[in-house]
Formats: structure tokens, C-alpha cells, sequence
């Protein structure tokens, strides 16, 4: 355990007098940065989840496929970056001991010899410790990953994207924007900004399905969107999503992909991210926040590459007057159906920023069918 997750632990179980104080919350904010979940200084479920996690050490347990609650911690995390590393197909290091982790861990016992039963025990452990990377700086994750999307063709149709207009519920920054007679708030601009590339997507040959429709919802967590993108084996998601400060000044879009902060990441969802980011600010104008990695349950459990964008802050009143405006919303829109057509672009076939014009991928679509 790192002495953030050390200092945020022993700070909340020494609360014998309930007072959650300024230095607890810091050390909280610390090691939210250092497990790449959103630093709001606040505990909550996945916060208490991590927390719980990083109280395992590896080797401190036998590991194990256990069914139907799998063993999750930081040690599992460890475990499965130290076998990506040497080249064994773990999947993303989401710290969930599954199937997948068992294999790979069997594939590396039988390797060196050991009874392949999948749990990492004290003589796999051993084993683990004795050898150094099975190859050495690279990422085999990153190429499979890679090479997956590459087969899949440069065109866009029959391809599935899931978009996921957040905000739907409980989790509204509760910032009502006044326009004309209309009344916005952060989910009816979302949801706007959702069935915009909704029909542009469709248009260009996609199937897209939403997580949600226009009205308030019962608001979903990461977990369950990251299951319903998985059940429909879709080939991309994209969460639109709009940020809030409480300094006004606080502008510009970020965009946020699955990765620990360490040098695992989703190779195809970092490029995913960087193309709406840039795709974004280039069109838009808009302060360019960059992109960052996250562990997100969203980013961190689908199976396709993912990225959240936040298209701006609705608290400056910089891109509030943008938001509330439809041909800003259609530049986003546009922004982000010219990375999802760039993705499927061999890289060295790739583009400039700004330079699609997407106005063409409906013709182009239909000269195809005819």
C-alpha cells in the first residue's frame, strides 16, 4: 500500500470523535489522484471500494477465481500488471480477480512448471519474484488491443456505438440555464448533445444505442453502463458529460480514458481521447484541458475502448453561453463524429485536425449503398 492509501485508511479509522477534518479530506484528495478516481475529497462508493482494496498486499493472500463474488483489491491490480508486463493476456488491470486473470495465470504456471489450477498462491509467487519481464518495455496488451481494432476496417457501418448522456438522474449539477422561453438544465443538454451524434452517427452507418432517453432517470452507475456497452459487444462508447467549479473562472473541455497513471492504459482509447479533444478545441475554440488517464468503473470495466468528454464547465459564464447555443452543440457534434471516423483510419492514413469535412460521410455512405 502507498502512504496515501496508509494516510487516508489510518485517517478515517481514527475518527473516534466522527470529525471527518480538513487533513482527512486531504489525504482522501491524495489518494483518489493516486488510484485515478475522481478527487472530490468525499468517500463514497467506489472512493471506500478503492480504499478497501488497497488495504491487500500481494502475497499477503492465496488469489483465486471465486464465484459469484470475485476476490477484488490491490494486490489483484498488482498481480495483473506485473503478467501484462511479462506478456500475459490479463485484460485491463481492473483489480477484479476473473476468468481471464485465472488463465493467464495458469498459462504462466504451466510455463514455469507448476500445477496450472489459475490461483496465485506462494509458489506462484515465488515464481513471479524469481523471473524478471518476459518482454522486456513492452506493452503486449497495447498491441493486441491495437491490432483488434485494426482487423475491424476503416468503415463505419455495421459498427456499434454506445452513447451515454450522463447526468441523467441524482448526479445533475442542478444548474438551470435560461434561454429565450426555454428552461436547460445539465441533463436536458447532454441528452441534447447525445441524439445530435446519435443521428449523425446513425446517418453514417453505425448502430447506436443511448443508456438513457430524455426524461430523468434513476441515475446508473459506471458499473452497470460499463455492462449494458459489454452486452451489446459494442466497438466504441463515448460519455458526454458537462463539469461544475465552484470558481466561475474554471473553462474548456477535458476528455478521460481508461489508464492507472503508470504506463497501462487503453492504447485505442487514449487515441480515441486525444482525437475528440483535439477534434473539440480545434473546432470549438474551447480552453483545450487535455486529456487524462483514469480508472473510472465506467472506463475501467467495458471491454471496447471508452473516454468520457466534459464539454465545458456550465458554471463559466464563458462556455455556459456557448452550450446554450444549438450551433455550438452541433460543432461538438461534429467534433466528436470526426474522431469516431479518424479512429477507424489506419494511423498512417490519418488526417489533420479539423480537416474532415463530415458533412460528406452521409454522401459518401449513400454512393456506397447505391
Amino acid at each position: 500500500m502507498n502512504g496515501a492509501a496508509d494516510h487516508a485508511l489510518s485517517s478515517i479509522s481514527d475518527l473516534s470523535d466522527s470529525v471527518f477534518d480538513e487533513a482527512t479530506e486531504t489525504a482522501v484528495r491524495a489518494f483518489q489522484q493516486s488510484r485515478g478516481i475522481g478527487i472530490d475529497g468525499i468517500v463514497g462508493a467506489e472512493t471506500w471500494q478503492a480504499l478497501d482494496g488497497a488495504r491487500w498486499k500481494l502475497g499477503a493472500r492465496t488469489l483465486y477465481h471465486s464465484v459469484p463474488d470475485a476476490l477484488v483489491g490491490e494486490d489483484v491490480r498488482t498481480l495483473q500488471e506485473r503478467l501484462l508486463e511479462m506478456g500475459y493476456d490479463t485484460g485491463r488491470a481492473d483489480a477484479i480477480y476473473g476468468a481471464r486473470t485465472a488463465r493467464a495465470v495458469a498459462q504462466f504456471q504451466r510455463e514455469v512448471g507448476l500445477a496450472p489450477d489459475g490461483s496465485c498462491g506462494p509458489q506462484t509467487m515465488k515464481a513471479l519474484r524469481r523471473l524478471g519481464r518476459k518482454v522486456v518495455g513492452g506493452r503486449p496488451q497495447w498491441l493486441r488491443e491495437a491490432e483488434a481494432f485494426r482487423q475491424s476496417g476503416p468503415n463505419l457501418v455495421g459498427k456499434t456505438i454506445v452513447i451515454d448522456p450522463g447526468h441523467g438522474g441524482g448526479d445533475d449539477l442542478g444548474v438551470v440555464v435560461p434561454e429565450g422561453p426555454l428552461r436547460w438544465t445539465e441533463a436536458d443538454l447532454v441528452f441534447d448533445l447525445a441524439a445530435r451524434l446519435e443521428g449523425r452517427l446513425t446517418a453514417a452507418g453505425m448502430r447506436v444505442h443511448l443508456t438513457r432517453g430524455p426524461a430523468p432517470a434513476e441515475p446508473m452507475t459506471g458499473a452497470q453502463r460499463a455492462e449494458l456497452a459489454n452486452s451489446l459487444s459494442a466497438d466504441l462508447l463515448i460519455s458526454l458529460h458537462l463539469d461544475g467549479h465552484d470558481n466561475p473562472e474554471a473553462e474548456g473541455v477535458a476528455t478521460y480514458h481508461y489508464g492507472t497513471g503508470n504506463g497501462l492504459t487503453s492504447t485505442v482509447g487514449e487515441r480515441l481521447a486525444n482525437l475528440a479533444q483535439r477534434e473539440i478545441a480545434v473546432r470549438t475554440g474551447m480552453q483545450d484541458c487535455r486529456i487524462h488517464a483514469k480508472t473510472w468503473e465506467l472506463l475501467r470495466l467495458t471491454r471496447m475502448p471508452a473516454v468520457r468528454v466534459d464539454v465545458g464547465y456550465l458554471t463559466s459564464p464563458v462556455d455556459r453561453e456557448r452550450l446554450v447555443n444549438p450551433l455550438f452543440r452541433e460543432q461538438v457534434v461534429e467534433a466528436l463524429l470526426a474522431a469516431v471516423q479518424r479512429m477507424y483510419f489506419p494511423v498512417e492514413n490519418d488526417v489533420p485536425t479539423g480537416s474532415i469535412d463530415v458533412r460528406q460521410l452521409r454522401l459518401t455512405l449513400a454512393a456506397r449503398q447505391s
